[in-house]
């Protein structure tokens, strides 16, 4: 089957530049769904790892988001059958989904959101996934709870902050600000329902304290090291800070003092290790896609491509690297 992968690591235009390959079919394991991709979507992680991780044994192939059609199922699987539409994140351990078939565990599917296209329904697993885990399993806050505190979105223009913004304000009593610096990217984070906007390439202390507010929780989605000393300062005592980038380096000697929670998300996780509970990912992705269909969601598409190829998801990576991609870069599959 096709697939575009890399060989090497590197900068998507030098060693670590994308290749259209054939590759062998999934192999479909007892609980695995063997899916059609049919709409895939970029996320950071995409870049990390063809920057950073040399491919073991063949080319890697990318794309931890996918929709499509379920081809084939593992002898033990029970939630789905042939011809179901699906949307889900995919485990990254395994083969990626810019390939034409992908094998996934049905335990971290859902079903496809049926007012959403295939591509478009790509650009929402990985994200909804993280903010519902940093949310629900990180603050460790319940639906409805958050009544007279606020949430400060770090990024919220991105593609986990922009689905954050919206959960945070339709499951829970929070009171959300988010960071944003161009005004394209604040009129999106406003879109998106923030309470209020401030400017991350700014003073964060002193725009917190002209609103008034001292958030309990603080979800670090994007230069954290950075702004390390500005959260640690601006949160309320006992406080949570949650993030999900890599800083190279954080004194945490300082949040000792407010006694503050500092917690990583990482929504692979659950399919890394397969935990007890690797079956949460299923449902929640099933209630993002009702809340999808019944309008309580809005997606976070901004930027879909045509055609996927070499050259338009090599465009994606670029896109992504910039730093300035808004909301979810989704494609059509091979």
């Amino acid at each position: 089957m096709k697939a575009i992968g890399y060989t090497q690591a590197g900068p998507v235009d030098g060693n670590g530049a994308l290749k259209l390959i054939e590759v062998d079919k999934p192999q479909v394991g007892p609980r695995d769904l063997l899916v059609q991709v049919k709409g895939i979507s970029l996320n950071p992680v995409d870049v990390k790892l063809r920057e950073n991780r040399a491919p073991d044994g063949g080319p890697g192939i990318l794309g931890f988001d996918a929709a499509g059609v379920v081809v084939e199922t593992g002898a033990e699987v029970t939630g789905y059958q042939v011809g179901d539409e699906v949307f889900y994140a995919g485990d990254v351990t395994r083969p990626g989904t810019n390939s034409e078939l992908h094998a996934v565990d049905e335990r971290i599917v859902g079903k496809k959101p049926a007012t959403l296209d295939f591509v478009e329904a790509a650009g929402l697993p990985l994200t909804s996934i993280t903010a519902w885990e940093m949310l629900f399993d990180s603050f460790r806050l319940t639906e409805g709870g958050g009544k007279g505190q606020s949430l400060l979105v770090i990024g919220g223009a991105g593609g986990v902050g922009s689905i954050m913004i919206q959960l945070a304000k339709r499951l829970t009593g929070l009171t959300v600000i988010a960071t944003a610096s161009r005004p394209e990217t604040q009129d999106w984070v406003r879109k998106m329902g923030a309470d209020h906007v401030i400017d991350h390439r700014g003073d964060l202390v002193a725009q917190l304290r002209d609103l008034g507010l001292a958030p309990q929780y603080v979800a670090a989605l994007t230069a954290t090291d950075q702004h390390w000393p500005a959260i640690v300062e601006l949160i309320a005592p006992r406080g949570h800070v949650a993030l999900i980038d890599d800083p190279q380096g954080l004194d945490i000697g300082p949040a000792k003092f407010k006694a503050l929670s500092i917690s990583w998300e990482f929504m692979f996780t659950r399919s890394m290790f397969t935990t007890a509970d690797i079956e949460v990912q299923r449902d929640l992705l099933n209630r993002v896609s009702a809340m999808l269909d019944d309008g309580t969601l809005i997606s976070t598409v901004t930027e879909r491509a045509e055609v996927l190829n070499v050259d338009t998801l090599t465009q994606a990576h670029l896109l992504q690297e910039s730093g300035r991609a808004i909301g979810k870069q989704v494609l059509p599959g091979l």
